[in-house]
């Protein structure tokens, strides 16, 4: 399964407590590091005393809990209630629970967290990713202070209020934004192929993809080509299929993207979302690492500063492949030392090397997906292969940002797999193909 957008529009149907807020405690700024991994940021938040991982997406109205694992977390206030949202079922169950206490560092606390458990336990992106995630937050991380991103530094920096930024803000360029039911849109150009075409989007940090189109809601769509059919990743509701291809160009403002890839869901995977009035997609990660970000919800407003990302090509995973960690497991490694024999006594045959055990946990990588007539499609992969090797590389050395680094590399490299298939060790190979260039 693809990471790409596996969480975008998580559309809860559910009344906002307006208490459940983030605060910053005496001090006007705060600092918070994250790990950035396949264009997600996620950030380290306490929950009752437990030490958690979130994924920080502007995407979603609430603050959602799953994947616990060995954690303790300790819930009261309990109550049943549904999630929908993408994917082709109507909702899944899930429960809220009231009145938590949220740390993140020692300076930004929330009093009176509302948490909405999900309880299907294949919902769970922490394989997707290659790091245990508990959760998503998004709304009430950003609703009181402005926040500003830096994709570069992998620093997330929260303010006690705009006037703090009146001097860096003029290096930025300012866009309008609003904030509908508890999520950040703007108004962009696409435009797919010579004419552009202002168009309503959600913010989705949630989403790894550069852009998202509904073609069910824009007059009369026509798909460029070349284009795939391929998975686009899995809502609450389940799976979500459709197409990719690329745009000639997609604007934000004064800043221009050229040939971005783009993801097209299809009617049936957004049949149940709750859509705001006249929304065309989304804009996600892929666009938003090019720049440092700043939102600022109280007053409406994003603000853009393009960065060193900002020219990068939009590269596609060629192989065709998805791949998934399965846990972790002890590595046995065998490590030679130096040794030498005691003062006065010489054993024969002494080559003066010995050697240890070392044993590691290491990461367990196997194949999700394989896309139809993909070149790993077409070189025999399947689905559950268990990766042992790339390009003579151990996977169990690798992590999973590395081997899709791999997939998106360049067109035309020669990729050499060993997989496991049940008792049998496979070498297989195929070489990288971009199935869906841009053509004038």
């Amino acid at each position: 399964m693809k990471l790409k957008a596996l969480l975008l529009g998580f559309f809860l149907s559910i009344v906002v407590n307006a208490q459940n807020s983030f605060e910053l405690v005496n001090t006007k700024k705060v600092v918070i590091p994250f790990k950035l991994i396949n264009n997600l940021i996620f950030i380290p938040i306490n929950i009752n005393g437990a030490e958690l991982t979130f994924l920080l997406d502007t995407g979603v109205a609430e603050t959602l809990l799953f994947s616990i694992d060995n954690k303790e977390v300790k819930l009261e206030n309990i109550e049943k209630i549904k999630f929908s949202g993408l994917g082709g079922n109507l909702s899944i169950d899930g429960l809220k629970s009231d009145r938590n206490t949220a740390r993140i560092g020692d300076a930004i606390l929330n009093t009176s967290m509302s948490l909405y458990l999900i309880l299907d336990e294949e919902f769970n992106i922490s394989s997707h990713v290659g790091i245990p995630v508990n959760g998503v937050i998004g709304y009430h991380f950003f609703k009181n202070h402005p926040v500003a991103i830096d994709y570069l530094s992998k620093k997330i920096t929260v303010y006690e209020n705009i006037d703090l930024l009146k001097k860096k803000l003029r290096k930025f360029e300012e866009a309008p934004i609003t904030i509908e039911k508890d999520k950040p849109y703007l108004y962009a150009d696409v435009e797919m192929t010579n004419e552009k075409k202002s168009s309503k989007l959600l913010i989705d940090l949630g989403n790894s993809d550069a852009v998202w189109l509904f073609p069910a809601l824009i007059k009369n769509f026509v798909y460029n080509r070349p284009n795939i059919d391929d998975f686009l990743g899995r809502g609450f509701n389940g799976d979500i299929y459709g197409k990719r291809s690329r745009i000639h160009n997609f604007y934000i403002g004064g800043f221009q993207f050229e040939k971005p890839l783009t993801a097209m869901p299809d009617e049936y995977s957004i049949q149940h979302v709750n859509l705001v009035e006249d929304r065309k997609g989304s804009v996600g990660g892929e666009i938003m690492r090019r720049f440092t970000v700043i939102f600022d919800y109280p007053n409406r407003k994003l603000y853009l500063r393009k960065n060193r990302n900002f020219d990068d090509p939009f590269h596609f995973n060629m192989s065709g492949l998805d791949f998934k960690q399965d846990g972790i497991e002890w590595s046995q490694e065998r490590v030679r030392i130096e040794t030498k024999p005691s003062t006065g006594s010489v054993s024969e045959g002494y080559n003066g090397e010995s050697f240890q055990y070392r044993f590691n946990l290491k990461p367990i990588f196997s194949i999700a997906g394989v896309r139809k007539d993909s070149p790993a499609f077409k070189a025999g992969l399947h689905t559950d292969d268990r990766v042992l090797s790339i390009n003579g590389n151990k996977a169990s050395d690798m992590t999973l940002a590395r081997i899709l680094e791999l997939m998106k590399s360049s067109e035309g490299r020669t990729i050499t797999m060993v997989v496991q298939r049940k008792n049998e060790t496979l070498t297989l190979s195929f070489t990288l193909e971009d199935p869906i260039p841009y053509q004038e």
